[in-house]
């Protein structure tokens, strides 16, 4: 196994013991778009979860310079601006250039 599935496995080790299963890459953007968003509420609507999603993957990207946080609208939600285009990628290749991004969340997190 090396550095990358270690740190993946750990990041996957600590949200598994936090809720009790492991959760799938539109989870972990959730759960991260919570934590942004600083609200945690009952339950989101459906339009709600995306924008949640979204917020998480500008966080995420903003970490490499491809998004920049440009403010809070009225009911405190984060907005972003698009600094550089994200390079074109498969859908593996992008998987992997998330989990990346979210490896470096977390273990920033614990610092």
């Amino acid at each position: 196994m090396n550095d990358f599935e270690l740190r993946w496995k750990r990041v996957e080790q600590m949200l598994t013991e936090r809720f009790g299963k492991t959760p799938n890459m539109e989870a972990i953007l959730f759960l991260i778009g919570v934590q942004e968003l600083g609200k945690l509420k009952k339950k989101f609507t459906k339009e709600q979860k995306q924008d949640l999603m979204h917020v998480a993957t500008c966080t995420l990207l903003s970490q490499s310079g491809y998004f920049a946080l440009e403010g809070y609208d009225a009911d405190g939600w984060p907005h972003f601006k698009e600094v550089q285009p994200v390079p074109k990628m498969g859908l593996a290749e992008q998987e992997r250039f998330l989990q990346e991004h979210i490896i470096a969340y977390f273990e920033e997190e614990d610092e």
